[in-house]
């Protein structure tokens, strides 16, 4: 059954009848498929043309986005061949590969545009509980082996096994009869709904219910207040929030004339947003953006136009357009001569693919704002020769226009740096620069002086780390680059200089100067680092010698003050998750304001001593995980179920470090029960991070990795609370998620 408001509409008439389109992959392989919208209106299937070959699919909640015409790199270098108005992307979420289409008209090419628009749209606006029910009837087609419909007693331990259930069969049957309500040795679809319903009976919510409630069947909107104030500690306008929770996710109207809540609304809204770990108002813009750019943690890219690693990798604009629509705010172009006069970006001395600068520029332009209005730096890493230089200016001034910030705001003396909120909808170059912003001011023009060679080039890094003993012969002979006046002229309040020690900064530095930092040269600084980040801004990127695109644990960074912590994105892991979880916050807009202590230039806070600072406030932690719901299949093998443990990691600064995690549960991937309780004390709650983990145990080899989700310490809400776990790729799986409830006291 199609969700309501898509019935009778013409685009997906045609998607349910299918069409023939071009699947793209390059120049030269443009195969036909037949593409076609299942019944369901959620799955996408398609097939080739040859008898025998087997068909794909993939369900429409696995798309990010549909972008129209010449859009990826594939139909860019077709461009001549099909028009663009038969040319679509299907982006897919996480790091799965684009999907290419070429239609054959520009009306079956609209279609399928807007159908799958529309399709994502009413995914999006789904409750949670019809989001369940789909769920639930994806499964049941899946299992539903001989398509009749109906599921015999084999098909649904089957199914069980599919969904990471380990059920004992006496167990099984009896709810199985149960719901055989039509008697026939068979379960039809709400039937099987029924039987899902019985087997997910959560009895740890349940407990929690029967507490508040006075008859053990409804909360009446008083025991719902006391359950807000003395357990979610949400003691403002507690009425008023218990109505309104009534409102929203009590489904049975004769509860809500009671005014009370079910066992099945209280449910709804422990599964909500609201009912979720993070505090729903930490999503949202909420903090001040009208402080100096030094002021913030900006999201950052490394090595923005790989694909994969270092050495071998593809170079692709995909890179740039993944990351800018992530929220991320800072990339990296590495610029060097390339073949008729047009500057290419690419890593390097290595054998990674080859992009035009143009092409980079061109994508930026389009992509930079998509998810966030705050502004977007471009850190360029320049090789280029004078000549290709003019080329780069051109591009960008003319690609990108009045985006381009040209020179210093209007009415800001050149005093220190603007805001996020002055700059929005700004694009800034970072890069090498002939002399100061204070030239351009004061009207002088000097010769087209030389600067040196970029800090920044790994290459030279390693060669530096290779040959120690040649250090005094290549210090007296720094290479200097010539810079272009016009490239230069592009720079504004970014301008890049090398580091020559804290000493010197304080002295000589100006505010619109960047260095930057491989890992392990920040790595010696740390304890210095917080005085100089209050003032200047400062990049931090991964070693040379990480040619698999490794990342480093970005926290010791951040506990710094390092405003431009710069990842590999498209590396999914550990250090991406503390990443994605510190940017989630502020509406994803991709700058985070540090804490006041770091931002104070007489702050001596040392994130190696916390306890020495005026507001010292250590609190401590205490998380009770209760329960998990629905955690996905890691182990392709066959029969295997998860044996799922919690970790619960803390990141921030050196003393805050901490893991501790629950007992394994064998074989229960579906509804696994713990009550394991873990305590932390937090020194620097402001730096820390909660990394909430699921792996499934092995005892020969290592765990593998099931969900994760990753928050800020002071976002946390306290109380009965779901986690929402999310896939390696930081994409949703839902229903997958963790019970748990919190609490925060202060260090007696």
């Amino acid at each position: 059954e199609p969700p309501s408001g898509i019935q009778g509409d013409d685009n997906l008439g045609s998607m349910l009848v299918g069409t023939v389109m071009r699947k793209v992959k390059s120049r030269t392989w443009k195969k036909q498929r037949y593409f076609k919208l299942q019944e369901d209106c959620m799955t996408i299937w398609y097939k080739s043309k040859k008898a025998g070959k087997p068909h794909s699919t993939f369900s429409v909640g696995d798309l990010e986005g549909v972008r129209e015409g010449h859009q990826s790199e594939v139909l860019l270098s077709l461009a001549d061949e099909f028009p663009p108005d038969r040319c679509f992307t299907l982006v897919f979420r996480g790091r799965r590969g684009n999907l290419d289409l070429v239609a054959d008209s520009a009306d079956e090419a609209r279609s399928w545009v807007r159908g799958t628009r529309k399709l994502m749209e009413s995914l999006e606006s789904m409750g949670e509980r019809e989001r369940l029910d789909q769920w639930i009837g994806d499964w049941f087609k899946k299992a539903d082996k001989n398509k009749d419909g109906r599921m015999n007693f084999k098909e649904t331990q089957d199914l069980l096994r599919m969904m990471n259930v380990d059920m004992n069969e006496q167990h099984c049957h009896s709810l199985f009869t149960m719901a055989d309500r039509s008697q026939t040795g068979t379960l039809l679809d709400e039937e099987f709904v029924l039987f899902y319903k019985m087997l997910t009976k959560r009895d740890d919510v349940m407990r929690v219910f029967q507490d508040f409630s006075g008859d053990g069947q409804k909360l009446s909107a008083a025991d719902l207040e006391d359950f807000l104030r003395e357990e979610q500690l949400e003691a403002e306008d507690a009425a008023g929030h218990a109505a309104r929770i009534i409102e929203t996710y009590e489904p049975s109207d004769a509860a809500k004339q009671l005014n009370a809540v079910t066992f099945d609304g209280f449910l709804m809204y422990l599964g909500s947003a609201e009912g979720s770990i993070q505090d729903p108002r930490w999503c949202g813009l909420f903090q001040d953006l009208d402080q100096p750019l030094c002021h913030y943690f900006i999201s950052s890219s490394h090595n923005t136009y790989l694909m994969e690693d270092q050495l071998r990798g593809q170079s692709s604009v995909e890179g740039y357009i993944r990351a800018l629509t992530r929220g991320c705010r800072c990339v990296e172009v590495d610029c060097w001569d390339g073949p008729n006069g047009e500057p290419i970006v690419y890593h390097g001395h290595t054998f990674t693919s080859k992009i035009l600068f143009r092409d980079v520029v061109q994508a930026v332009d389009k992509y930079a704002f998509k998810a966030s209005d705050y502004p977007v730096i471009l850190s360029i890493e320049n090789h280029c020769s004078v000549e290709q230089q003019r080329t780069m200016a051109q591009h960008l001034n003319h690609i990108l226009g009045d985006a381009l910030l040209r020179s210093p705001l209007e009415g800001k003396g050149l005093t220190g740096l603007p805001s996020p909120e002055e700059l929005k909808g700004k694009i800034l170059l970072k890069a090498k620069k002939i002399g100061g912003l204070e030239e351009r001011v004061g009207g002088l023009t000097e010769d087209p002086l030389t600067g040196e060679v970029s800090d920044e080039d790994e290459a030279a890094e390693i060669d530096n780390e290779h040959s120690h003993r040649e250090t005094f012969r290549r210090k007296t002979k720094k290479s200097k680059q010539h810079l272009s006046k016009e490239l230069s002229d592009c720079v504004v309040y970014c301008k890049s200089v090398h580091f020559s020690g804290f000493k010197h900064s304080r002295l000589h530095q100006k505010f619109y100067e960047v260095s930057s930092f491989t890992e392990s040269k920040a790595r010696k600084q740390l304890r210095d680092f917080v005085l100089h980040n209050s003032r200047q801004l400062s990049r931090v990127y991964p070693s040379g010698f990480r040619t698999d695109s490794s990342n480093f644990s970005p926290q010791e960074m951040w506990n710094a003050g390092c405003q431009i912590v710069a990842l590999n994105f498209q590396t999914a892991g550990e250090a991406m998750d503390l990443n994605d979880g510190l940017f989630r916050q502020n509406g994803g807009c991709g700058y985070i304001l540090k804490p006041s202590f770091m931002r104070q230039p007489g702050g001596g806070f040392n994130p190696e001593a916390p306890q020495n600072r005026e507001s010292y406030l250590p609190q401590v932690l205490h998380i009770q995980v209760i329960s998990g719901q629905q955690l996905p299949k890691v182990n392709i093998k066959e029969g295997s179920i998860v044996d799922p443990l919690v970790r619960v990691e803390i990141h921030g600064v050196p003393l805050d470090q901490g893991k501790q995690e629950t007992r394994y549960i064998e074989n229960n991937g579906f509804n696994p029960v713990w009550y394991d309780t873990l305590r932390f004390t937090i020194h620097t709650p402001e730096l820390a991070l909660v990394r909430f983990l699921v792996e499934d145990y092995d005892k020969t080899s290592r765990n593998d990795f099931v969900g994760q989700y990753t928050l800020p310490f002071c976002s946390l809400q306290q109380g009965y609370r779901h986690i929402h776990l999310l896939s390696r790729d930081g994409t949703r799986i839902p229903p997958a998620s963790l019970f748990v409830h919190v609490r925060i006291t202060e260090l007696a």
